[in-house]
């Protein structure tokens, strides 16, 4: 490894050592004020929430220092045997710099996934927008890659509902992804989807554009959800599931579809083996888009973004995706792109969900 590689390793280890310094600092400074303010445990639960925080930091900044201490130590000893020529303590000392260096690509991923609700699991939702059997098919080609993604990732996937085209595709549905850091990734892909192709459905082989819309809602758990659902402001309906499934689909009432009647909101099931089972898996959807509805509220009342449905409007599009007359995938949020689409519909969508996680800390940075 070159001289250049060594100044390379040095230099991203300590912009990652200054920025986290500066990030711990600062909060730290913050915290240790709040906790020096002679009311704080009038609120024991704020205070206790204060207090562990500021405990964690301390310990992630025991953690910074360590780190800088061993990456001196490293470079003297590089420098060392450079001026004795002592090729076996270079290649050694290098090689430290480089398990250092893997260390700060893996904290700066930390920082990526840094959100309140980032370790979730999560629901993936799927809908087709305006344009009928062309949206409906690439509103399924998505959500294809959607699957393929998780589980390239080693994410558990389960279809939770599905409501499939007159002709082909789906109009809209939903897919449990399972998982650490789930939500995390996936938040990413919020947003409307763009196709352009020549359509396998026009018989004068002309070229189309088509919508889908992705949200995705974070699965917050039995000790996290934010909305108390009582029972009596569910109207439950069970209906016969749709689709191929045999006799027994056909003809018993197992569906199940909830609705929420304070809030309007709705969600259902069909794809599991039992009417109990279909509930239960409508109940956490119907859930999980409550505790969205009110985060979303909470974070209007504090100016603050969030990802939810809400967010969602056929005019926020975020991602195009060119098969004819040329082929590219683009993000219009950060302008990266490639050019091979077929990979990205398999589901190769680590590299745009990186690039957008990385533009939305350093626009955080800035504000």
């Amino acid at each position: 490894m070159g001289c250049s590689a060594v100044r390379d390793v040095i230099f991203v280890t300590f912009y990652f050592c200054w920025v986290q310094w500066e990030r711990l600092l600062s909060r730290v400074e913050v915290l240790s004020l709040e906790l020096n303010k002679p009311d704080l445990w009038d609120d024991p639960v704020r205070a206790g929430k204060i207090s562990r925080e500021h405990g964690s930091l301390m310990g992630r900044m025991k953690e910074v220092k360590a780190f800088e201490r061993e990456l001196l130590e490293h470079i003297d000893m590089l420098k060392l045997a450079q001026e004795e020529n002592d090729q076996e303590l270079e290649t050694d000392s290098l090689m430290a710099l480089l398990r250092m260096r893997r260390i700060v690509k893996e904290k700066e991923l930390e920082a990526l996934l840094s959100g309140e609700h980032d370790p979730c699991s999560c629901f993936i939702e799927v809908q087709a927008g305006a344009g009928g059997t062309e949206s409906n098919d690439w509103a399924s080609i998505v959500m294809l890659m959607y699957k393929s993604w998780a589980q390239r990732r080693g994410y558990g996937v389960t279809v939770v509902d599905e409501m499939p085209g007159e002709v082909a595709g789906i109009k809209r549905a939903t897919i449990k992804v399972d998982g650490e850091y789930a939500f995390g990734y996936a938040k990413a892909e919020v947003g409307v989807h763009r196709l352009v192709r020549i359509s396998p459905f026009d018989s004068g082989k002309r070229r189309h554009t088509s919508f889908a819309a992705v949200a995705v809602i974070p699965i917050l758990g039995e000790g996290f959800s934010h909305v108390q659902i009582n029972e009596s402001d569910l109207k439950i309906e069970r209906t016969r599931a749709g689709g191929a499934g045999g006799q027994h689909v056909n003809t018993t009432e197992s569906a199940v579809r909830i609705t929420h009647i304070p809030t309007g909101i709705t969600a259902q099931c069909q794809n599991e083996r039992s009417q109990h089972q279909n509930k239960s898996s409508a109940m956490a959807v119907l859930q999980s888009r409550l505790d969205q509805l009110e985060m979303t509220r909470l974070a209007q009342m504090n100016a603050q973004h969030t990802q939810s449905l809400t967010d969602i409007s056929w005019g926020t599009q975020i991602r195009s995706y060119v098969l004819h007359p040329y082929r590219m995938v683009k993000d219009l949020r950060t302008n990266y792109e490639v050019s091979d689409p077929d990979s990205v519909l398999e589901g190769d969508l680590d590299d745009f969900i990186l690039s957008y996680l990385s533009a939305s800390l350093d626009k955080d940075e800035e504000n």
